[in-house]
């Protein structure tokens, strides 16, 4: 399996996005990839403010049967493509915006998935979303993140224990909002989503495939440092703070059953020893 993971800058401008996707999706597929992960906001972009949001200033809504997704899904083919978008639904009769992902291919919708937890303010714009799920793709059984998802280990074990042995985190993760460094490797914000990538695929021993937004909107400096994880934690491809693609060629089932070999966390799990005050589980 070929895999990659995405770093690069999308704005407000969903025509020039979906454009520019179709333009990757095509560059994937002389790359002879298998799945490919665009960062979150792709169609529409982030927030320009995590601690005020501008509500004259929100990323376009789409439905997930948008014309917008319709097309990447037709250029994907047989690859398989995650990627962001702020969703708009009706629950309970109400409408509402998620920071969302989903998953496609040539036939349509294989998976999706609504941001759960979000930090600063996100919760102004968007709703929660409540569960991780994982599902089955051409390239096995997958699930997805949205950028601070992965800050919870609970999140990437839970997909983990759903049997997904390839994670896709799908970011738009911005530098330090409150300690900026001069030099973006140097961030604080740098080296955590860096740590985190690492730790979630070495102690759920899977494939970690991590996108991110590149480049400036607003009040927000993205990272980049797009990366392919192995199921021992070690970095297999990446990119820097600009715009890239991180590929690497592994075959997940081969790699994950070597991880899991001697040591299994999962089969080697003590729930009853994670039990809070109450007996519950942690």
């Amino acid at each position: 399996m070929r895999v990659g993971a995405v770093a690069a800058h999308f704005g407000r401008d969903l025509e020039r996005a979906v454009a520019k996707v179709e333009g990757i999706v095509a560059d994937a597929r002389r790359e002879r990839l298998d799945l490919l992960v665009l960062p979150d906001a792709t169609l529409g972009g982030y927030l320009s403010d995590l601690v005020h949001p501008d509500p004259r200033s929100l990323p376009p809504a789409l439905a997930e049967d948008s014309p917008e997704l319709r097309r990447i899904a037709a250029a994907a083919g047989d690859l398989v493509v995650c990627v962001g978008y702020a969703e708009e639904a009706v629950v309970d009769r109400t409408p509402r915006l998620y920071n969302s992902a989903v998953c496609l291919h040539g036939g349509g919708v294989l998976g999706r998935h609504r941001k759960v937890h979000q930090p600063a303010g996100e919760s102004l714009v968007y709703a929660a979303g409540e569960t991780f799920t994982a599902f089955d793709t051409p390239v096995g059984r997958l699930g997805m993140l949205i950028d601070y998802d992965k800050t919870f280990p609970e999140a990437a074990r839970t997909l983990a224990l759903d049997g997904a042995e390839v994670l896709a985190c799908l970011s738009a993760w911005p530098a330090s909002v409150t300690d900026r460094a001069s030099r973006l490797p140097q961030d604080r914000q740098s080296r955590l989503f860096d740590l985190y990538d690492c730790a979630r695929a070495a102690e759920n021993q899977v494939v970690w495939v991590s996108s991110n937004q590149t480049g400036v909107l607003g009040g927000l400096r993205f990272l980049g440092q797009a990366k392919v994880v192995g199921p021992g934690g070690d970095v297999l491809a990446r990119t820097g703070s600009k715009g890239g693609m991180a590929i690497a060629e592994l075959d997940a089932d081969v790699e994950v059953a070597r991880a899991r070999r001697l040591l299994h966390h999962l089969d080697e799990l003590v729930p009853a020893a994670y039990a809070g005050p109450d007996g519950s589980g942690s």
